[in-house]
């Protein structure tokens, strides 16, 4: 096993998750959430930047219970680089409807990508940002060459990257033939705001129907306590102008965070507040995640 002496340790997560406010749907999906560890039986990746506590699928089938989540996506972790194992286990164990989001390693076979695709990972993961060695471009060319591999799937690209580095996002990521996932709000600095170009970027491509956005981590866009009151602008901005290309999760178990632990019930219940009307609620929780991960 990886001694974690020279990685930033995680605290845990809030093991008493708050009853929603508003009832949850069913079906309702949680579409971005990591199974970590046990550390006893799978080592990290040397290149990691932290070591997060054990977070296993018992704990994290406890809060769908009270969150009355009903399919699941699972995320490959950074600190695990490559090696997708532990995902892939969770993903087999979990008795709810799951997809999943590998990182798939450059000499991967095509047997591969289908075994992976009937065990029902729908896209590939590049974290620009929370990592040992972090891009300062975007991948393009390795970009394309993965979404030639998985076009014939109908996966996507999911991305990790501060959209404010990037004022030219659209016109970057135009060439890419398969759909564009982007995790936590666009990921943008605290003291920025909608106008941004990277994140009017980030809209362009939502309303041309190319990409996706998370509502996720909003407490790592954020220097303040929940509810993050700088982030609702964005949160609504994204909402108002392309509905159908948004979708929630609860990026359980909140690793690698310098904001006081969040609780799970009070992020769906953000959620809730940020979408301001049942319908909004219902088409994020349920009908976007079914079009996009083919549930």
């Amino acid at each position: 096993m990886l001694k974690s002496k020279n990685y930033s340790s995680c605290p845990a997560f809030d093991p008493n998750p708050a009853l929603p406010s508003q009832e949850t749907p069913a079906n309702a999906c949680d579409t971005h959430m990591h199974i970590c560890g046990p550390r006893t039986k799978y080592s990290y990746s040397k290149n990691r930047i932290y070591t997060p506590p054990d977070s296993l699928l018992p704990d994290y089938l406890r809060l769908t219970q009270v969150l009355k989540i009903g399919r699941v996506v699972f995320i490959q972790p950074s600190v695990y680089g490559d090696d997708n194992t532990v995902m892939r286990k969770a993903m087999a164990e979990c008795p709810l409807p799951n997809r999943g989001i590998v990182v798939l390693r450059p000499n991967a076979s095509e047997e591969e990508i289908a075994t992976l695709h009937s065990e029902g990972v729908r896209g590939v993961r590049f974290n620009l940002v929370d990592v040992k060695n972090p891009k300062k471009r975007l991948p393009i060319q390795e970009m394309k060459k993965v979404a030639k591999r998985i076009l014939p799937f109908g996966w996507h690209i999911e991305l990790l990257l501060h959209v404010d580095n990037y004022p030219h996002l659209d016109d970057e990521l135009s060439d890419i033939p398969v759909d564009i996932v982007v995790g936590h709000l666009g990921y943008f600095h605290p003291k920025k705001t909608p106008e941004d170009n990277g994140f009017k970027a980030l809209i362009n491509l939502m309303k041309a129907k190319r990409c996706w956005t998370k509502l996720t981590g909003p407490y790592r866009l954020s220097t303040k306590k929940y509810p993050y009151k700088n982030v609702t602008h964005f949160a609504t901005c994204l909402i108002e102008e392309a509905i159908d290309q948004v979708i929630w999760g609860s990026d359980w178990p909140h690793v690698c965070i310098k904001t006081p632990m969040p609780n799970d019930g009070k992020l769906l219940d953000l959620l809730s507040i940020w979408s301001g009307a049942p319908e909004i609620y219902h088409k994020i929780l349920v009908e976007n995640p079914a079009r996009l991960y083919d549930f």
